[in-house]
């Protein structure tokens, strides 16, 4: 009969609303103050395990409560209690503890509980009343399971005020080291550092290890010049972008996109957009400052650019026809770029490829010496013109094809120079390039794959104490291959097979084109996995090495925008295999140009660093080989009887170290021992 059953529903529910209301239906919990979810655990009754007795007891100031009067017209419903679980603080007025019946056996989900915890009384929110017409879905004497609900929820959103965290700054963009060690002088910061490594020698036929602790001083200069940059390639894709980049920061020149207005950055440069951690606060939290602030840098903005190409279109025509920036951007560009005209450039067709030819329609003539001291002359003039204290000269330019190493022609300095003051053929442009440099006392980089820096050219620039650094801008493909071979490997996996195909339209791309300009590029990325594959011998025997193919393909319809694909192939477990395959799309000019800024730039401040050893007397400059920079470059160029790095982090490492070295800092350890022991040291 309706009624009846409407009568035996109604004398359930209540026989249920007085069993939960001596029991906790409702519990909103928090295991650790850092978690960011809350957890709720409704109960409708008790599951078998949970022990009868009170799991909880609290006790607080008691409260008047002022009676409401009751709604005769809305159906009673069950009552519960909703505890939120919080950290104890000493000024709290409430107390809690934990009980447990030592006869039963306490649910899991409770038993790891601190005793510092503390269990806050909550209101709970207000039901919608609910429709009596719908019928109950559940039966009131069914035990429903355990059920655990995650939402977003502050760990201190119940409580005062004063109790809530406050929001700790854990990023600055300056710094003071304070330490007996460093001094900040007026025109220097000098630091006495303490140098670890080991060395290990065999021994009675036996590895023997030995810390070896190497006091060093490191004196930085903190004024900053003024730095010129002088691009050979100026109105390249990749020069015409980085001007025009570096110009729009300036100015600070905001353009529209189908996708809303943009304003510029300098994103993908390590110096001006990453962050490095120098220390942690008292609460452990590690605190970060920019890379850039660790030491008296040169700001992008403040470069005064110019530099030599073999065509002469002024710099609005070149940004235009490269098709790298937005339109709206180039059209506001242009007024700042159509004055700037690159001047003649040195141009040999032998090192490059034929379809190079149309472009050459702004090249130097005469002999090899003559163009020598023709770039000699426009570094000096242009120092004088720019009113610029140090002058960088970068190659970014189209890739040559590797020269030949021959005994009395570039094997000596001495050689080098007879050489080119005979007029021998196979001196490229980009050699001639760094001797003017050389001579000139003046930093030069080359940015691409080809073997400027013969032995004769090194030993000159050491000779003459002249920073030289190379080879080939990492900006893609070849950045993310040293990432993934050193991660494969130092997991215990055995690459065995890598293939990378990459296809590109503009100008590198058809200069590319020619095999012999290809091979340069070949060579510079194929060795990139070496010295990681000669680190495991348990993986590789002393002859064996991965499958290592490179392929470049010239399509002119995709013009900058460059695709690569990555093939890895690994052994692992019981011979079994892994292959991982990545596609990458990217606009080649817009990577490789702020890889242009941070060379330029860490250059200039190596230039400013000099270090005092035991063993020497005086301070000193670093070696004229810049091995520091690696980190940006494929195919890193070192001293003689150096070894190569190739795996990224420890190349970032590097410079980050040096870094935190010259105003006292000690290396990332990453151990956070601190945190790993229940006795406080620190």
């Amino acid at each position: 009969h309706p009624k009846k059953e409407r009568k035996n529903q109604k004398t359930k529910r209540e026989r249920k609303d007085t069993h939960q209301q001596n029991s906790p239906s409702s519990l909103s919990f928090l295991l650790l103050p850092s978690l960011p979810l809350s957890f709720q655990i409704h109960l409708k009754e008790h599951p078998p395990s949970f022990p009868r007795c009170p799991l909880f007891s609290f006790s607080s100031p008691p409260q008047e409560r002022k009676k409401k009067p009751k709604d005769k017209t809305r159906e009673k419903r069950h009552s519960s209690t909703k505890l939120s679980l919080f950290p104890l603080l000493p000024s709290s007025p409430f107390s809690a503890s934990v009980l447990s019946d030592s006869s039963e056996r306490t649910p899991s989900l409770f038993s790891p509980l601190p005793t510092f915890f503390l269990l806050f009384p909550t209101p709970r929110k207000k039901e919608k009343p609910k429709d009596k017409t719908r019928e109950k879905r559940h039966s009131s004497n069914k035990t429903k399971p355990l059920s655990i609900c995650h939402k977003p929820h502050h760990p201190f959103a119940h409580l005062p005020h004063t109790y809530q965290q406050k929001e700790r700054k854990m990023y600055a963009e300056e710094f003071i080291v304070e330490s007996p060690n460093v001094s900040y002088e007026e025109k220097h910061i000098v630091s006495k550092y303490n140098y670890q490594t080991t060395k290990v020698g065999i021994e009675n036929d036996r590895v023997v290890v030995r810390p070896v602790n190497s006091e060093v001083i490191f004196r930085t200069d903190r004024t900053v010049p003024k730095l010129g940059v002088l691009l050979v390639g100026l109105g390249g894709n990749n020069g015409s972008t980085i001007v025009a980049s570096v110009l729009a920061n300036r100015e600070g020149i905001s353009w529209e996109t189908k996708e809303g207005p943009k304003t510029p950055n300098y994103y993908g440069s390590v110096t001006q957009s990453s962050t490095i951690k120098i220390g942690s606060d008292e609460n452990g939290d590690d605190f970060h400052v920019p890379l850039k602030s660790l030491l008296p840098m040169v700001h992008p903005n403040d470069i005064e650019f110019g530099g030599w190409d073999i065509n002469g279109a002024n710099l609005a025509d070149a940004m235009e026809r490269a098709k790298v920036l937005d339109y709206d951007l180039q059209r506001q560009l242009k007024p700042f770029l159509k004055d700037i005209v690159p001047m003649p450039s040195v141009y040999d067709q032998d090192f490059v490829a034929a379809n190079q030819a149309d472009r050459a329609n702004n090249v130097l003539v005469g002999t090899k010496q003559e163009l020598l001291e023709k770039l000699r002359r426009d570094i000096r003039e242009f120092k004088i013109q720019r009113g610029v204290d140090t002058v960088i000269v970068l190659w970014t330019a189209n890739t040559e094809r590797f020269a030949e190493i021959r005994a009395g022609l570039n094997d000596t300095a001495d050689n080098l120079l007879a050489a080119i003051e005979r007029g021998e053929s196979e001196i490229s442009p980009s050699t001639l390039f760094a001797v003017a440099c050389i001579l000139e006392n003046t930093p030069y980089l080359n940015g691409s794959p080809q073997n400027t820096f013969v032995p004769g050219c090194i030993e000159l620039a050491e000779r003459h104490r002249s920073f030289i650094g190379g080879d080939d801008f990492k900006s893609g493909q070849t950045k993310m291959k040293s990432v993934m071979v050193d991660w494969l490997i130092s997991a215990g996996i055995k690459p065995t097979s890598i293939v990378s195909y990459n296809h590109l339209g503009n100008n590198d791309g058809k200069n590319l084109s020619a095999p012999q300009t290809f091979r340069s590029k070949e060579i510079s990325k194929s060795s990139v996995v070496d010295d990681m594959v000669a680190a495991n011998p348990i993986l590789y025997k002393p002859s064996e090495h991965p499958d290592h193919v490179v392929v470049i393909k010239y399509v002119p319809y995709v013009g900058d925008s460059k695709r690569a694909l990555d093939e890895y192939t690994s052994e692992i477990f019981m011979h079994g295999h892994n292959t991982v395959v990545m596609h990458n799309t990217c606009e080649d000019s817009l990577l490789a140009a702020p890889i242009i800024l941070d060379l330029v730039i860490l250059a200039e401040l190596v230039g400013r660093i000099q270090i005092k050893t035991e063993a020497s007397e005086d301070f000193e400059p670093f070696h004229p080989v810049l091995s520091i920079l690696s980190y940006l470059l494929k195919a890193p160029l070192v001293q003689r009887d150096t070894p190569v790095v190739n795996a990224l982090f420890k190349q970032r490492s590097c410079i980050e170290n040096i870094f935190k070295a010259c105003v006292g800092l000690p290396p990332e350890n990453s151990m956070l021992l601190e945190h790993k022991v229940r006795t406080k040291f620190l």
